[in-house]
């Protein structure tokens, strides 16, 4: 089975690009490429002059991306992790950018291509990586792993109220026998956990703790959140796509903050056309995939993407 057969279906495919309010001539990283649908969009709405940027740390999309590259000399593609974004920018002599395009979390070829690892559907190698050229797999993690750190993990980003339970059984399995593959950890976790809900399969929570964490995906969003907004040029546009809440709240408190006005002590006496004017400012309200959207991708219905634009005003050391 090749990854060609597998169909990816961008979400808020035109919303994203939109949102963007793209310039012809503008520069624009899309910071997660995976099979390339929000960066074609892109490409077809700059003119001659316009430049795409775009980061991926999939070996399959790189090899996609590259194919794009060839036939675009417009395009850019950076096999590494958005993470490194200020100083890739900086590599390839850029500056400011007129607008940046996350679309967060895994993509659908990722999870369908059962050789992945990343979903419980099929029995495969237990790797997880997005990135399969570097660090460690799913099951490298969890042989070496002290329990505490498991159970944390599990726990956090997989928001689980039985991780302690599962934690302890994955210790006390591998003291037997290594868990190599995702249906040895699915069966495992499917045995301590005790109540389901609804058209969820038990093993989801900590399918989607252990990949977050061994792709390091919250820490990376931390990140280039500031590093993204410092390299917006005035009115660039900054577009973020979560499907899950960990990631939205991140982005939420992020963007809240960056465009509140900065908070002086209580001592301070300030007039109110004095204070700085703060270096985001929120466009409009969430957008959420449309009901059609939803009929026709039903892994759309979680997304949720939140919009910013960079104003005049300098930035603040303590937006980072």
């Amino acid at each position: 089975m090749t990854p060609d057969i597998f169909v990816h279906r961008t979400v808020l495919l035109a919303e994203a690009v939109s949102a963007l309010a793209i310039r012809p001539d503008g520069v624009y990283v899309d910071c997660t490429f995976g099979r390339g649908g929000h960066s074609r969009l892109i490409l077809s709405t700059l003119g001659p002059n316009g430049r795409l940027i775009a980061f991926d740390k999939d070996p399959e999309a790189i090899a996609e991306a590259e194919r794009l590259a060839a036939a675009d000399s417009r395009f850019t593609i950076v096999h590494n992790g958005f993470e490194s974004l200020r100083r890739e920018l900086d590599a390839l002599g850029v500056d400011k950018v007129d607008g940046v395009l996350m679309d967060l979390g895994v993509s659908s070829p990722q999870i369908d291509d059962g050789r992945r690892g990343f979903s419980f559907r099929f029995d495969a190698p237990l790797d997880m990586r997005m990135d399969t050229s570097r660090g460690m797999t799913a099951a490298e993690w969890l042989a070496t792993a002290a329990e505490a750190e498991i159970m944390e993990v599990i726990k956090t980003y997989g928001e689980e109220r039985f991780a302690r339970k599962i934690a302890a059984a994955i210790v006390a399995q591998r003291d037997v026998a290594p868990i190599q593959t995702t249906r040895e950890l699915a069966l495992l976790v499917g045995q301590n956990v005790r109540t389901r809900e609804p058209g969820q399969d038990p093993a989801t929570r900590t399918f989607q703790a252990i990949r977050i964490h061994v792709n390091r995906e919250l820490d990376e969003l931390k990140s280039v959140l500031p590093q993204a907004a410092r390299s917006l040029a005035e009115d660039g546009r900054l577009a973020i796509i979560s499907f899950h809440s960990l990631e939205d709240r991140i982005v939420k408190l992020y963007l809240r903050d960056a465009s509140s006005e900065e908070k002086l002590p209580s001592w301070v006496m300030v007039r109110a056309g004095d204070v700085a004017e703060p270096p985001l400012k929120i466009v409009g309200k969430p957008v959420r995939a449309s009901e059609e959207e939803v009929r026709e991708n039903a892994r759309s219905r979680s997304a949720i993407m939140r919009i910013a634009e960079r104003t005049a005003a300098p930035w603040r050391e303590g937006d980072a």
